[in-house]
């Protein structure tokens, strides 16, 4: 296949699992990429798959339902709205709120439990047999209306109400209006009743014999976070399902398997007694580079349709480099850990490149283009991930805006100050969030934010560890550089060449003091002695290890444009006139220092030492003016 042709081609999927089944069927035709979590999910060691928002979680449901489909006894339940509002609504007198929330839940499993005994009877591996128990589990699934393929919203409103009310039951031999009278409430009838059902379908499980005979039923919950808020009654409605899962399986046994998907910001906000019950049950899915560019690799193959290689995906297809690094580094370095954030940018390069620009190849400018892009999407898509539990978090992005990407916690704490009134006046619910540490928790919690940590700079998902009180230094997430035109270490003043060489031009001539000396010879010691300084900054950026490497590297760029500067003088001779290049690389070197004693990064206050050493050594050599800087308090 052509260049051209396998670049019209390829493709890496959609964002959601749902869309990458039905529009093109790339996720079910190579495109899914085994990971740790569907490998615990498949072997049945896990009951919570935890992720966060596009880190695979629907698409391991895609691929488990596809892996056996419904003869297999794989269920998804995605609750709607309409579904979370009738959960949310349900009371019942005598029961707290989660316990509540949790027979619901258990009856939700119990009648899909049900419905798959008694289809499942009718199947081969039964030979058709429907035992008694199946038979009393259909009269009862018809009798209360949950035969029908109504939505799950219809049905959880009937279920409700039996619950609370009656069930019709008398498919178990058992008449509500008598049997369950003496209940002394209201939940108390309930559970009486759901006790029930749940043994009906355990007798129907033993007398099919199905434990041990094929793969247990497993139940899937996907996409809660379509009916969660921040509210007491959405984490009781999450809680409750925790526990009702959690009895389901001890009731039902080995035949019945759950496999609960849950976003990892409405885990974690969960707080009940018996929260530390389930951390057995938890497999957080997490993505590294490795794993990422095999995901990207696997979705190349099975768009273009042909046996692609890693070498030819990034180096034929894409630019082997962007600025100087290796490009897939360079790209997955650049997205939060999950596969929807490096999808959108694979294919962003792939648009920028073939229907933008109509190449045949990915060029380096298409990826910086499609970085800009990518950059805007995500900080975007940030605020709204969190806007139920950070509603405030979009207007936090503006104290970062056109400054480096290396911030202190001094230097944060000052832009902090100037804003803090403001925010409080906006968000009065939230102003116990809204301090300087409450600030950097959840910047930190949601990726945007990484802290320095000796040597490495790491992100929430690398080190579960919180934001200690003694760590100052914070580095923003590559991901929103370029959106928040933060694309440089610290907001350094960049270096602008001196006019010596425009006064030539321009017929200016220098009449500085000779002293006895040929302003040649003067001039020449002057350059070696600029050179020396420059040379002697360099060293002290070398030795200021505790200084984060961006901003070491910020610092020495902008010392070899001086350099640079120096190097680029005419060979015949150095003009005259270099006073004036001393005193304006002394008062850049004085500018430089402030901006680092400002940035608050202590480890590079040795730096700035040393500049103003090297200026002050300057100026004097100069004669101690400050020449066109338009100051007068020289050394």
């Amino acid at each position: 296949m052509a260049d051209g042709l396998l670049l019209a081609h390829l493709h890496f999927g959609r964002e959601d699992a749902e869309r990458d089944v039905t529009d093109d069927g790339l996720l079910l035709r190579g495109g899914f990429q085994p990971t740790a979590a569907y490998r615990a999910a498949v072997a049945g060691k896990k009951m919570l798959i935890i992720g966060r928002k596009g880190s695979g979680k629907s698409a391991i449901c895609m691929q488990l339902r596809a892996d056996g489909g419904e003869r297999a006894g794989r269920v998804l339940v995605t609750p709607d709205e309409a579904a979370g509002e009738e959960i949310r609504r349900f009371e019942l007198q005598g029961l707290q709120g989660d316990s509540a929330k949790a027979l619901i839940w258990r009856y939700v499993f119990a009648v899909h439990a049900a419905r798959h005994l008694v289809a499942h009877a009718r199947s081969s591996a039964h030979g058709g047999r429907r035992p008694a128990s199946v038979k009393a589990l259909a009269k009862f699934l018809k009798q209360n209306g949950e035969l029908a393929g109504d939505g799950l919203g219809e049905r959880l409103a009937a279920s409700a109400k039996g619950l609370q009310t009656s069930l019709s039951l008398e498919a178990f031999g058992v008449k509500a209006g008598m049997d369950l009278a003496q209940s002394p409430s209201e939940g108390a009838r309930a559970q009486r009743q759901l006790g029930i059902v749940e043994q009906g379908v355990v007798q129907a499980l033993a007398d099919l014999g199905c434990d041990g005979a094929h793969e247990p039923l497993l139940l899937m919950v996907d996409q809660l976070e379509q009916i969660w808020s921040a509210e007491p009654d959405s984490n009781s409605l999450v809680i409750g399902l925790l526990l009702a899962a959690k009895y389901a399986t001890s009731r039902y046994g080995p035949s019945v398997r759950l496999l609960l998907f849950l976003r990892a910001d409405i885990y974690d906000s969960l707080s009940f007694g018996e929260g530390d019950k389930f951390h057995g049950d938890e497999l957080r899915i997490t993505w590294s580079q490795a794993a990422l560019r095999d995901l990207a690799l696997a979705r190349a193959r099975a768009s273009a349709g042909v046996e692609l290689t890693a070498g030819q995906l990034w180096r034929e297809i894409f630019p082997p480099e962007v600025v100087g690094e290796e490009t897939p580094g360079y790209v997955f370095r650049r997205c939060l850990p999950r596969p929807r954030d490096a999808i959108q940018f694979l294919n962003a390069c792939q648009e920028a490149a073939w229907l933008t620009n109509a190449r045949d190849r990915i060029t380096e400018a298409d990826v910086l283009h499609a970085e800009r892009q990518f950059s805007e999407w995500k900080l975007k898509d940030l605020s709204s991930e969190y806007l139920v539990a950070h509603p405030f978090l979009k207007n936090l992005f503006p104290l970062f805006q056109n400054a480096g990407y290396v911030v202190s916690r001094a230097a944060l704490h000052s832009r902090f100050e100037a804003a803090e009134e403001t925010l409080h006046e906006l968000f009065p619910a939230y102003t116990d969030a809204l301090t300087l540490s409450g600030v950097v928790d959840v910047l930190y919690g949601v990726g945007f934010l990484g802290v320095r940590r000796g040597h490495d700079v790491v992100f929430a998902w690398q080190d579960h560890l919180p934001v200690q009180p003694h760590e100052t230094e914070f580095h923003i997430h590559p991901c929103f550089r370029q959106a928040l035109g933060a694309t440089r270490a610290i907001d350094l003043r960049r270096y602008e060449p001196v006019v010596v060489r425009d006064r030539l031009v321009q017929g200016n001539v220098f009449n500085g003091p000779s002293v006895g000396i040929s302003p040649v010879r003067r001039d020449d010691r002057l350059l070696r002695e600029l050179v020396r300084s420059c040379h002697s900054v360099l060293a002290q950026v070398g030795r200021a290890v505790p200084l984060a490497q961006d901003a070491r590297d910020e610092i020495g760029r902008e010392i070899n444009r001086v350099l640079d500067d120096l190097n680029a003088l005419p060979p015949d001779g150095i003009p005259l006139g270099m006073n004036d290049q001393l005193l304006s690389t002394a008062h850049y070197f004085t500018s430089l220092a402030a901006q680092l004693t400002a940035s608050g990064l202590t480890d590079g206050m040795e730096v700035a030492h040393r500049l103003e050493e090297e200026a002050r050594r300057l100026r004097r050599l100069a004669g101690g003016s400050y020449g066109s800087s338009g100051s007068s308090a020289g050394n």
